[in-house]
């Protein structure tokens, strides 16, 4: 991610003006003491409560698979593309679980769709429900009485990852603590993880925020869950765990103590959160873009359309940036992934809203084409990306790409609103493209929060689930219709021109036919000279 360990996630004019003062303040400080964080307190480490078919959830997962005698060892999925489907599901699992509640996330919004999540949650815990909240510190800005009030309530724990200390209640103080004590603030927790009861768990690019679920008026992104039952939860609950315990963690009140009883504490929580509550969240359609119905009833019925596949998932150790400074990914997300792209015999295909490859990453790319094997990009044009300095450095990449036979295409806002179904979806909203995915010879999906960026490798940690099913990995690709090249929607497809030298865009899917451009369409030309300026400033691992 460019600039600092934010940058890739929010997408408002706040989080752009930030990240120009973290620029003047690094130029302007003269670092003269540390920021660091003395050890946090011991505190009891703890686990996953085992999963029980006594639970709601817990019954229905064993139902879904002995119902469709699923091979042992097997996990089910259920892709959920669609806002209001992902959304839905997250507040079924919350008001349905009985037990225990475990969610790790990047960014939890200061907004409707964030204090809908805590208001779900309180509600969950004065059920008796246990939850666990890790949150990276990173986005916390301004919240810590609301974290702190959540975490007043009985059977409720709120941890945070990588946590500022001093100057943490304003802006200006945490990018002074970013400059001042960088190495440490800048290793950030990217995961996005939601458990339920150890029987069904979320996983994919979505944060806890409105541009998530298509609730933010000025941008909202384009993004991909799945839903899962089986073995794998387990999985996912024990890498939970792994984080929740780390030195790397430290409890809310811990970084950010409060003055107030936690009845007081409670009530301004109770106060905050209930601002939004008359604004009742979007219902899920009927049916969702693959017929099935929202989660509740979908639970009702068994889960009887869950795709059944082997699958693992794994994820970095919380202490990345110690375990790989001498250069060893071996323990990474990252190699992982590199390793099962090794695996390919006939295509990689590669979503991501960010593509910075490096030189190990073009060198990964041209061996696959060397072995005949297409190698098919997608991500964000620079019109429609959130961070216009990644763009930027992706652009220095794309020549070396294409002439490689790397197939390069770039998301357009301006190409997708051409589909009147897509403008009734995001209306005046600007579409940016936020799916994290990787499909292998069309037989393997690895999904998870990772970019294809050098702060996704070195730097953040991230976490992944690698599916083993040609049935999943087809039902995604029409639906993003990306099955054939030649049914690519709302995007430029990127091309050499004749002379060898330029490049050009293909509008695909115009009225008329595919449309032809000489130069970069929708670029604002002041803009691009503002990002030249920046980048000669700006180290492309920050990015």
């Amino acid at each position: 991610m460019p600039l600092s360990p934010l940058s890739k996630e929010p997408n408002s004019a706040g989080s752009r003006s930030a990240r120009w003062r973290w620029l003047l303040v690094c130029a302007a400080l003269v670092l003269g003491g540390c920021a660091s964080l003395p050890p946090p307190p011991a505190s009891t480490p703890s686990s996953a409560i085992p999963p029980s078919t006594r639970t709601d959830l817990g019954a229905k997962a064993a139902q879904a698979a002995a119902s469709a005698s699923a091979p042992s060892g097997h996990s089910g999925f259920r892709a959920m593309t669609q806002a209001s489907v992902a959304l839905d599901a997250r507040l079924t699992l919350i008001r349905r679980a009985q037990v225990s509640l475990d969610l790790q996330y990047y960014l939890l919004g200061d907004d409707e769709v964030g204090h809908l999540m805590l208001r779900e949650l309180r509600d969950a815990a004065q059920r008796g429900v246990r939850v666990r909240l890790l949150l990276d510190d990173f986005y916390t800005n301004g919240m810590d009485r609301l974290l702190l009030g959540l975490a007043a309530t009985p059977n409720v724990e709120v941890r945070l990852f990588n946590p500022f200390g001093v100057g943490r209640v304003s802006g200006l103080g945490r990018w002074i603590s970013l400059a001042a004590d960088f190495r440490r603030l800048n290793h950030r927790m990217h995961n996005k993880l939601f458990v339920a009861v150890v029987a069904v768990a979320i996983v994919g690019g979505r944060n806890l925020a409105d541009g998530y679920f298509m609730r933010d008026p000025g941008a909202n992104f384009i993004d991909f869950d799945a839903l899962a039952v089986g073995p794998v939860v387990a999985q996912l609950a024990g890498i939970f765990d792994v984080y929740w315990n780390s030195a790397q963690v430290a409890p809310i009140a811990w970084v950010a103590a409060a003055r107030e009883s936690p009845d007081r504490l409670r009530a301004d929580f109770d106060a905050e959160v209930n601002l939004f509550a008359p604004r009742a969240p979007p219902a899920a359609p009927a049916l969702d873009a693959f017929g099935i119905p929202p989660l509740a009833a979908d639970l009702d019925a068994g889960l009887p359309k869950l795709i059944w596949a082997e699958a693992s998932a794994y994820a970095d150790p919380p202490d990345k940036v110690l375990s790989t400074k001498d250069g060893d990914l071996s323990r990474t997300a990252a190699f992982r992934n590199l390793e099962a792209f090794s695996g390919a015999r006939h295509e990689v295909m590669l979503f991501s809203p960010y593509i910075v490859p490096g030189a190990k990453g073009l060198k990964r790319m041209q061996e696959a084409r060397d072995h005949g094997i297409t190698v098919r990009v997608i991500t964000n044009s620079m019109s429609a990306t959130d961070e216009p300095l990644a763009s930027l450095a992706y652009e220095r990449y794309r020549e070396a790409m294409l002439r490689m036979g790397v197939e390069l295409y770039e998301l357009s806002s301006l190409q997708l609103y051409r589909d009147p179904n897509v403008r009734k979806f995001f209306g005046n909203s600007r579409a940016q493209l936020h799916v994290k995915l990787g499909l292998i010879d069309r037989t393997t999906m690895i999904i998870g929060s990772m970019n294809l960026d050098q702060r996704s490798v070195t730097t953040n940690t991230e976490l992944a689930v690698s599916i083993r099913s040609p049935e999943l990995c087809q039902r995604v690709l029409v639906y993003f219709n990306s099955a054939n090249p030649n049914d690519a929607r709302g995007a430029y497809r990127v091309r050499l021109a004749p002379d060898g030298k330029s490049q050009q865009w293909i509008a695909l899917g115009g009225a008329d036919g595919p449309e032809l451009l000489d130069g970069e369409p929708e670029v604002d030309r002041l803009l691009r000279i503002k990002l030249f300026l920046m980048s000669l400033f700006v180290s492309e691992d920050l990015l």
